[in-house]
């Protein structure tokens, strides 16, 4: 998905680097709070409190993952996967880039499971 934000590529970049800036832009309503300062570098995480009841489809309940950064180019890029207690892991990433244009910064969001491992992928699978 991609969006031009009329806002400079390192003030979007604050927010998303920020754990509080993942609550603040969450959609979804499951990202309740976090704990940690901002990132600053590939290897770096933060918590981020859960509720999957915000979205009525899987009963989780609350819960906590950990936020774990894969990619880091400051101003440009910022990727991370989410540790939680599902074994195998989902490995799967999410993340953004960002792009200077004329009136702003072109944002965009990508969702990657292309390493998760494949018994996460099954149909019928609540991954």
């Amino acid at each position: 998905m991609q969006r031009t934000v009329a806002a400079e590529p390192a003030a979007i970049f604050r927010i998303l680097s920020d754990p509080r800036g993942h609550v603040a832009i969450d959609s979804s309503g499951m990202l309740m709070s976090a704990e940690g300062g901002p990132v600053t570098a590939v290897g770096d995480t933060f918590v981020v409190h859960m509720d999957r009841e915000a979205l009525n489809d899987y009963p989780m309940g609350r819960y906590d993952v950990t936020v774990s950064i894969t990619r880091f180019v400051p101003e440009r890029e910022i990727a991370w996967t989410v540790l939680g207690q599902i074994r195998p892991p989902l490995e799967h990433v999410y993340g953004y880039t960002l792009e200077p244009v004329d009136d702003g910064t072109l944002v965009t969001s990508y969702y990657d499971w292309s390493a998760s491992d494949p018994r996460g992928r099954t149909p019928g699978s609540s991954r």
